[in-house]
């Protein structure tokens, strides 16, 4: 789907992401960041919220529906994140994360491209998504993206919740830095 310096953006195919190298180590990598900034921190991806465990252990069913995208560089899962399927013309990215060692790279702009592309072509007119308030440089990544902060649809307190129009011609995605 996209290709900067080396980085490729896949999206396996559906009911092949329990296979896909690399892709539970990032899951569990985002899920046990997040619980250590909420100061909720846990030893390991077995401790996890049941909800979120069921992601890192069965991501087919967990994220069933939705698309998700794989940043690989070579053999080496980069990054991911996750559309839902479209409901009433707008989808929602969900689980964006660059691994550590590949941050700075593009990694993240390439997913949100590569997201941004999928949702046009399935029709999407608006893409939205919920950051927490002290992912200050996520934040700041997503207004340079044209996201713009809305009225919260979730009720957890700390979340910013934005949201964008989606140009419908994904071609215009691409090449962002």
């Amino acid at each position: 789907m996209n290709d900067r310096r080396g980085l490729a953006v896949v999206r396996p195919p559906a009911g092949s992401l329990a296979t896909v190298h690399g892709l539970s180590a990032l899951l569990a990598d985002y899920h046990l960041q997040t619980e250590t900034e909420k100061g909720r921190p846990v030893a390991d991806a077995a401790a996890l919220p049941a909800a979120y465990r069921a992601e890192v252990e069965d991501p087919d069913g967990a994220f069933a529906g939705a698309a998700v995208l794989v940043a690989r560089d070579g053999d080496t899962a980069a990054g991911c994140v996750v559309v839902t399927a479209p409901v009433d013309g707008r989808a929602e990215i969900k689980r964006l994360w660059t691994a550590p060692g590949f941050r700075g790279r593009g990694v993240a702009s390439a997913l949100l491209d590569a997201a941004l592309a999928h949702a046009a072509r399935s029709g999407v007119r608006t893409v939205r998504l919920s950051v927490w308030r002290w992912r200050t440089g996520a934040v700041s990544l997503y207004q340079r993206l044209g996201f713009s902060v809305t009225a919260s649809w979730d009720e957890r307190e700390e979340l910013v919740c934005m949201e964008r129009t989606v140009d419908p011609n994904p071609c215009t995605e691409q090449g962002r830095s």
